[in-house]
């Protein structure tokens, strides 16, 4: 024990005797080990296990694939629910309403998410509630009404009822209705994100739907699944007027795979990139090691000399480099939990699934500190085992500054170097290209601007308003009270057609018109062009400034009446009338007019032929990348459902009116709901922007660390070198040697390092190419990205070389002769 503390008072001594050494080694493993753990972290809670349900990997959404867009769910009414429960790929169905409900019974009107589950479904879904129960199969018995029971969900109850424990038993009203609480779900139980989950009521009425999830029988894989429940859902589709298209796939989608095709690709390419910057983290503690330990060889020699064991040395080298490495990886674990949080800063919200929990994963942080220890400890006891293969006499003799220029440490030096160097001239590339993605994609024109403008929901109870004139109405004065906000410019009816993803994709033909090439072959109308149609009022095109192009738009009295015009955008206008004469031809589509329990429509919809009265600019509706598809827009009131959009264009930032706008809403109707969000700011939820961002942020954090470790690197083999060539740079000033020449020698030892990383570094990222092209919109492969990382690496690494080769030009000779 004595021995081992005299041991570690020495190497505490030699580390603080060198705190350039000791820093940069310190901070490259604590980089290396922090980006590591940080990435995969991620990594494991949104990709490997991001929800709590045990059988997470049964649980399936029923979806459909058409010409008209894929992955659509599929409504089922209760029979047909009923049905579904006897396939044999089929161990339990779950079904589920979303509905905006009020929290009444206080000051102010609340909206609360409201999911009402088959009872069962608690059970099926597997997660034990934190305070009380879930919902039980007693709680809603075929035939009969549900019973009147609510459970809060854990963020609800924390917001609403502070954690209070004593809440089971209380009364909660939503839209003057009194539910008991009997349950609290657990934290991460955050089943379609509501506040609070209500027992279901499975009806027959076929308008009544719901939309549906499956948990598979085990074993079961979902292709099978999908071939067994394809003739069940086409027997669906015919037994009675849906909204499924005539032709479809049914498609069972995994709980995550929204999130696995728009951040996994992204997420395992960073993985990628931090093992990159852990490898050079790694090596730059080996370049420092070696460089260190060749230059100790001399004073191993003399302790050898004198009577030092080679099993001493080793000790004494490894109680010095894994005092090291312990310094380093408690700063790393430091350092993963501080860039934890600031990844989930930079994540926006909604990237992930709501039931993920981010935490340090500790067997990745473990192995992270066990490569980072062994990096350590190899090459701090390298010089003692290279010892043993050279003779004392000739270390003694020729000095430790020749042995350190011999051929073996400069190819070591040189080969370390060189992949720094390489693979930070990848990062940078990679980081180049999503940062060029990034800024694309934000100055990519949208066809509307969105600055300043906000969308206000309002939902309305289930069968109020229940007439077509008086809904309308309705909406028409809600409307109207807006606008007169002051700090309003003006308001809009927008029923699904925010952008840039909006419209209803159904089929539509125009009359007396084929299709055109590459138009949809099949839709819900059969043969006919696949586009978006979008229920607004006139002012829509004035809140978002979309130009008007051609005709004109039609009327508040046309609209009111659901007089049969439509405008059309560009892209339609040029499929169909390239010659310019779309205005007076007619166009219909099928859909409108909706499951009649819920929304109200005129007579005969369904046969009505629009006019074309004007033509609209194309603006985004598929999505940030994709270019606009044929856009019809029609008078919201062909077709209004429980609830509307209202698009309200300011002349201040819409955050100080919302409160305004609400107080206006609730002078109509003190009990109307209503909320609100920025067009512009929504635009960061796009999955589009969200893969771009993430990319954009951690690539760049990466390259730039991974440019100071390579330089750090650089900067101390070229230091070492030039401390060893003390007494050759001396003798050369003594014979003649001007400044310059020493200078350009410093220069040249590094330049071929140098040179072959980047080198190898412009092979690396044209091979990776596809790869990277994939997560980001620019390519690796520009000419413009791959020379402005050359050519920063180049100047980060000649800075790095400066001060090491301006301090041996300036080399005393006489000095240098003593110092020998």
């Amino acid at each position: 024990m004595h021995t081992l503390l005299q041991d570690l008072r020495y190497s505490a001594r030699q580390l603080i005797k060198s705190p350039g050494f000791t820093l940069t080694a310190v901070i490259s493993l604590a980089l290396g080990i922090g980006a590591a753990t940080t990435v995969f972290s991620v990594i494991y809670a949104v990709l490997m296990h991001p929800y709590p349900y045990p059988a997470a990997d049964r649980i399936v959404r029923l979806t459909v694939d058409s010409v008209a867009g894929s992955g659509d769910p599929v409504y089922l009414n209760g029979a047909e629910i009923q049905t579904l429960r006897q396939s044999p790929v089929v161990e339990s169905v779950l079904a589920s309403d979303n509905s905006a409900l009020m929290l009444t019974g206080q000051d102010l009107p609340e909206t609360v998410h409201a999911v009402s589950l088959i009872s069962s479904n608690f059970q099926d879904l597997g997660v034990p509630a934190l305070l009380g129960r879930g919902l039980w199969p007693s709680d809603a018995v075929d035939g009969q009404d549900p019973r009147p029971v609510a459970v809060l969900s854990y963020r609800f109850w924390r917001r609403h009822h502070l954690s209070n424990p004593d809440v089971l038993g209380r009364t909660l009203q939503l839209d003057h209705r009194n539910f008991e609480i009997v349950g609290v779900a657990a934290p991460r139980f955050t089943w379609y994100d509501g506040d609070v989950y209500l027992p279901l009521k499975l009806l027959r009425d076929p308008g009544r739907t719901s939309v549906v999830d499956l948990l598979l029988r085990p074993g079961v894989r979902r292709s099978a699944a999908e071939a067994a429940l394809q003739p069940l859902v086409e027997q669906f589709a015919n037994s009675r007027h849906t909204d499924l298209p005539d032709v479809f796939r049914v498609h069972l989608h995994g709980l995550n795979d929204w999130v696995v095709s728009s951040m996994g690709g992204t997420l395992y390419v960073l993985f990628g990139a931090v093992m990159f910057l852990l490898v050079i983290g790694c090596g730059n503690v080996s370049i420092l090691l070696l460089a260190r330990g060749t230059a100790r060889q001399h004073e191993l020699a003399v302790r050898t000399a004198v009577g030092a064991g080679r099993f001493r040395l080793i000790r004494q080298l490894f109680t010095e480099s894994l005092l090291l490495a312990v310094i380093g990886a408690l700063l790393g674990v430091l350092a993963s939990y501080g860039a934890l949080v600031l990844t989930l800063r930079l994540v926006p919200e909604n990237t992930f699934a709501s039931e993920a929990v981010i935490r340090i994963n500790l067997p990745v942080q473990l192995f992270s500190v066990t490569v980072a220890l062994g990096t350590s400890v190899l090459f701090g006891l390298w010089p003692a085992l290279q010892l043993s293969r050279t003779h004392i006499g000739e270390i003694m003799q020729t000095g430790a500054r020749r042995l350190a220029g011999s051929v073996s440490g400069r190819r070591a030096h040189s080969t370390l170097i060189t992949a720094q160097v390489a693979l930070t001239l990848l990062l940078l590339a990679a980081a180049g290209s999503s940062m060029k993605g990034l800024a694309q994609l934000i100055h990519q024109p949208l066809g509307y601007d969105p600055h300043n403008v906000m969308a206000i929901w309002i939902p309305l109870r289930a069968g109020s308003y229940g007439t077509w004139a008086t809904r309308a109405g309705y909406f028409e004065q809600l409307r109207e009270r807006v606008a007169e906000t002051p700090g309003v410019i003006t308001a809009a009816i927008s029923t699904d057609a925010r952008p840039p993803r909006n419209g209803w994709i159904m089929g539509f033909e125009v009359l007396g018109k084929p299709m055109p090439p590459g138009a949809g072959a099949l839709s819900d109308s059969g043969g006919a062009e696949i586009g978006s149609v979008n229920l607004i009022s006139p002012e829509y095109f004035a809140a978002l400034r979309i130009p008007l192009l051609q005709g004109r738009i039609w009327s508040d009295a046309e609209n009111n009446r659901g007089a049969h015009v439509a405008v059309i955008n560009r892209a339609l206008a040029q499929r169909y009338f390239p010659s310019g004469d779309a205005i007076g031809h007619s166009l219909r589509s099928a859909g409108l007019e909706g499951d009649p329990t819920t929304v109200l429509s005129p007579p005969n919809i369904g046969a009505t032929w629009f006019q074309i009265v004007g033509i609209v600019g194309d603006a985004r509706n598929d999505g940030l990348r994709s270019a606009p598809r044929p856009s019809v827009y029609v008078p919201y009131t062909f077709s209004m459902g429980e609830g509307t959009e209202i698009l309200v264009r300011c002349e201040v930032p819409p955050v100080t009116l919302q409160h305004a706008v609400r107080e206006r809403l609730r002078a109509i109707n003190p009990d109307q709901i209503s909320g609100a969000y920025d067009l512009e700011t929504r635009l960061t939820f796009e999955p589009e922007w969200q893969q771009e961002h993430v990319a954009a942020w951690i690539f760049g954090i990466f390259a730039w660390l991974a440019l100071a470790l390579a330089a750090a690197g650089l900067h101390s083999v070229v230091s070492y070198t030039v401390a060893q060539r003390t007494n050759e740079f001396g003798i050369r000033i003594a014979l003649g040697a001007q400044r310059a020449d020493v200078l350009r020698m410093v220069f040249r030892s590094a330049s071929v390092s140098l040179g072959a990383g980047i080198l190898a570094g412009l092979a690396l990222s044209l091979a990776l190419n596809q790869i990277i092209t994939k997560w980001a919109q620019a390519t690796p492969r520009d000419p413009a990205i791959l020379f402005a990382g050359t050519v920063l690496l180049g100047i980060v690494s000649g800075l790095a070389c400066a001060i090491p080769a301006r301090r041996a030009s300036k080399i005393d000779p006489m000095i240098a002769l003593r110092s020998e």
